[in-house]
């Protein structure tokens, strides 16, 4: 799949604009237990969900599209060493979803804006940990440089878009969380364990793109 080909099939399958819904996905998904329990929750029960954007960045390659993905700092107080998306809270001065994804990402490994074109956005993710997380889908054009902030992130690193697509790769993993086993999606890829919301956000972009299509 080029570039051209994916950015048409994603101006068909997402929005331009992301409405203000409450999350439809998330790490409840694969714990039916967990989902009973928000269920059986009214509204004013729930506890209120912190509003948070991240950049699927997919990057154009000669030798195909990329996925840039990021490995948290070790020194951070939550998901330390994680690999997640350039992203993070909302702030009072962001336009919108877009603009904090895009703020994020500069100030996190430098991508500059002027490099992304956004092409969509998936549905809200609810996390365990309280947020509502807004997947931004950009495309990526070459020629960018990446200036890390190594108190916010390790590493940043490439994974092939035609791998992360792939359902034969994405796995269900199991561990005790808060007393209760919890499963979660997991995608292996090499010496990166990508796991929880950012697999989730993957299995999900993948349904969208290709699964959904299809039916």
């Amino acid at each position: 799949m080029t570039l051209d080909d994916l950015r048409r099939v994603l101006k068909h399958r997402f929005p331009e604009r992301l409405a203000s819904q409450p999350p439809v996905m998330g790490d409840h998904d694969l714990n039916p237990d967990w989902q009973a329990e928000r269920l059986r929750q009214t509204e004013g029960d729930r506890p209120a969900l912190r509003d948070a954007a991240v950049l699927i960045p997919l990057v154009a390659r000669p030798h195909g599209i990329q996925v840039l993905l990021t490995r948290r700092s070790a020194d951070l107080p939550s998901h330390a060493g994680q690999v997640s998306f350039p992203g993070g809270k909302v702030q009072p001065g962001d336009l919108d979803f877009a603009d904090t994804a895009l703020r994020e990402t500069e100030e996190e490994v430098g991508l500059a804006r002027r490099y992304v074109e956004i092409a969509g956005h998936l549905d809200p993710y609810e996390t365990g940990t309280g947020f509502a997380i807004r997947p931004v889908v950009g495309l990526v054009a070459e020629g960018f440089d990446l200036t890390i902030d190594a108190r916010e992130v390790a590493e940043a690193f490439e994974v092939p878009f035609s791998f992360l697509m792939n359902p034969e790769n994405h796995q269900r993993h199991h561990a005790v969380w808060q007393g209760r086993r919890r499963s979660y999606f997991a995608i292996p890829y090499g010496r990166h364990y990508i796991w929880g919301a950012t697999a989730g956000m993957l299995v999900a972009l993948q349904r969208r793109l290709f699964t959904e299509a299809s039916e």
